[in-house]
Formats: structure tokens, sequence, C-alpha cells
């Protein structure tokens, strides 16, 4: 899979079903090759004049599910990885 169709892809929560955004960059192990996370950009803020808020980090091992439109994550409510679920 190219990561240009990584970034076409709606991420959602498994557990509160919500769109979180698309992808926005890759962090990749350099060693291994792997990787190791997906970023989902932060919303602007007034049209960005005043920076970004927190991009959103997601562990690979936090993703449940890449399907042909949606890639599923484990993220909770409050902002944290739900690391409670595998």
């Amino acid at each position: 899979m190219k990561i240009s169709e990584f970034q076409v892809k709606d991420v959602v929560s498994v557990s509160s079903g919500k769109r979180l955004g698309h992808i926005y960059d890759l962090e990749i192990n350099v060693t291994t090759g792997k990787i190791e996370a997906i970023i989902i950009q932060g919303a602007g803020k007034m049209m960005g004049l005043f920076g970004r808020e927190n991009d959103l980090i997601i562990p690979w091992r936090n993703i449940v599910k890449i399907g042909a439109d949606v890639i599923l994550v484990r993220y909770n409510e409050v902002g944290q990885m739900d690391e409670t679920e595998h």
C-alpha cells in the first residue's frame, strides 16, 4: 500500500465512532523500516493564525483494521491511547 492511499482514508475511533481526521504523516523507524505511528494533524485555530492544536500521534499497535475507506483505531475520548484493548 502506498502512503498516498493511507492519506485519503478517514481515521475513526472504534470506541466512540468519532472521525479523528486524515493521516498527515507517518513515524518510521529508520533502523527497521517499520511504521511506528500515524500522525493526524490537529485542527487549526483562528484560520491557522495562532498555531495548531496538538497533533494526534497514534501508535501502529493501536490500529485495529485498515479498510477500503477507513482506518479504525483504539483511541479514547480524553485523547489518550486505550492500551487496555488488544
